[in-house]
């Protein structure tokens, strides 16, 4: 594959070692020729420059074929090379491929784009873990105040969401992004409500949305 019609007649002067300043116009042309043909009879769409520098080898070799006109000294020399054109035109192309190709085998790195340097903080909060006995002797204390609290108790049946339980704490947190684990738990509508709390608060912790944690001896709750 060629870039264009340029690209493909350098290639065959270069392939044949042939002095680019005395192009055989005949052979390369004959050779130009047959590659258009043999593209055609393999259905490749060559693009219409392809075809114009064809027109334009066929017209460089019948110029040279016709016989030379001798023209007065003061007269413009309409007879010159018609190759010359053609010639300046693949020295040129062949200056700006080699320029590219010097470009092309530049880093990406250093010629699109350069290295930033950054500053990394080291210094990430590491909150202490909370082990299963500390979260169950808060537990025990809730449940002991709650007994306290509410001497009477009424039986009745109370259909409790746990998801909704989840959301109301959420809420909490976003306005108070760390609470502590005692504020968290609803404690005015007695031990189901603080059950169903305490489930909402491990399943948030479970899916990755809170933080349990310590804090001077109190147990903490943070949003992530």
């Amino acid at each position: 594959m060629f870039e264009g019609p340029l690209d493909l007649l350098l290639y065959l002067i270069r392939k044949q070692n042939l002095d680019i300043l005395s192009i055989p116009i005949v052979k390369i042309t004959e050779q130009y020729i047959n590659y258009i043909n043999n593209m055609q009879i393999l259905n490749i769409d060559l693009a219409a420059e392809y075809l114009l520098m064809a027109a334009m080898l066929l017209a460089i070799k019948s110029r040279l074929m016709l016989p030379k006109i001798i023209i007065a000294e003061n007269e413009e020399d309409e007879a010159a090379d018609p190759r010359n054109e053609l010639i300046q035109r693949l020295i040129e192309y062949e200056k700006i491929k080699h320029q590219a190709m010097k470009l092309d085998a530049i880093p990406t790195a250093d010629r699109d784009f350069t290295w930033v340097k950054t500053l990394k903080n080291t210094n990430q909060l590491h909150l202490p873990e909370v082990v299963i006995n500390e979260i169950a002797n808060v537990w025990q204390q809730i449940i002991t105040q709650s007994l306290i609290n509410h001497k009477e108790h009424y039986l009745k049946r109370q259909e409790l969401s746990v998801r909704e339980h989840m959301n109301l704490i959420l809420k909490k947190l976003n306005y108070n992004v760390i609470s502590k684990f005692h504020d968290l738990l609803d404690k005015t509508h007695g031990t189901s409500y603080i059950v169903v709390n305490f489930v909402a608060i491990l399943e948030l912790c479970k899916e990755g949305l809170i933080y349990i944690f310590l804090e001077a001896q109190e147990v903490m709750v943070k949003l992530k």
